[in-house]
């Protein structure tokens, strides 16, 4: 069967969702969620391409847009307001493709946020797909600058040329140096207090939700980073050095996977096809825990 068009709702509102069937009595499925201002179609025909490429694997896809965005009506949701949209577009997926059991969240930027903040409510997630993940604060972005943007300047020859020959003005650089480095040297949140109850997605920092989602999400975790990324290099230094997030990307669960020379949406076709390796080799590697009916 070829990819076909489906629309479903949401209250009021109409989504359009375009379905990639697979092999027929496949199992396990990919919901692509789309991240940011964009639609299902995704920066550079990511999306479609991805989900091409796994449905020509025998793997189901469905990839849709949210409400507010592309072909769907309503006004335009952030990413922390689409659980309601996540559930429909499963129980649609799972509606067309009645022979799966369980379904792999694959999401860029904010939608890896939103596929963490969804997936522990809904059994059958089967995994998760982080590709960039997006954990932005004032703060966090600070240091990001600090590690990437600055330090490269720093060390760039045309930087100083540029500066002993007047087209550069120091003084504005230093001054503006000196902000992030204020920024980022502010103290890091130090996670729940003794009186919490638990991990929490709805309340606090966005890092702190992020890992309260990643806690209560039990299933396996792939993770994909650009190398040439801010939005990469934030989620690398809080997962790496926030307390909050401490052993959580070391856990066994999880595989972290590189691309040095990437940029966000990765706009080479070299990069974007070893995404999709990366993520046809995981999917079809996971063991099938649905049951049967």
């Amino acid at each position: 069967m070829s990819e076909r068009a489906v629309v479903f709702r949401v209250g009021e509102e109409e989504l359009l969702g375009i379905l990639h069937p697979g092999a027929e009595g496949a199992r396990r499925g990919v919901l692509i969620a789309v991240g940011g201002p964009q639609y299902r179609v995704g920066s550079h025909r990511q999306f479609l391409l991805l989900a091409r490429h796994l449905a020509a694997q025998g793997i189901p896809v469905f990839r849709f847009d949210f409400r507010g965005m592309g072909d769907s009506s309503g006004r335009q949701r952030t990413f922390k307001e689409v659980h309601d949209d996540m559930r429909a577009a499963m129980d649609t997926f799972s509606a067309e493709a009645p022979e799966m059991r369980e379904v792999v969240i694959w999401g860029l930027c904010g939608a890896a946020s939103a596929g963490l903040f969804y997936a522990w409510r809904d059994d059958r997630v089967a995994g998760l797909v982080l590709v960039n993940p997006w954990v932005r604060t004032s703060d966090g972005l600070a240091r990001a600058y600090l590690r990437t943007y600055y330090l490269q300047r720093l060390a760039s020859r045309d930087f100083w040329t540029g500066a002993l020959r007047g087209r550069l003005n120091p003084w504005n650089s230093a001054k503006s140096l000196a902000g992030m480095a204020r920024a980022a040297l502010r103290p890091r949140a130090t996670g729940s207090s003794a009186h919490d109850t638990g991990p929490d997605t709805d309340h606090g920092p966005l890092p702190e939700r992020m890992a309260a989602g990643w806690k209560r999400f039990q299933g396996p975790i792939l993770v994909i980073l650009s190398g040439d990324d801010l939005t990469a290099a934030e989620f690398r230094d809080v997962a790496t050095n926030a307390p909050v997030w401490n052993g959580l990307l070391q856990e066994s669960r999880v595989t972290l996977q590189e691309l040095p020379d990437a940029n966000h949406t990765f706009s080479r076709r070299e990069w974007r096809d070893q995404v999709a390796n990366w993520t046809d080799d995981w999917v079809r590697g996971l063991p099938v825990t649905g049951t049967e009916p």
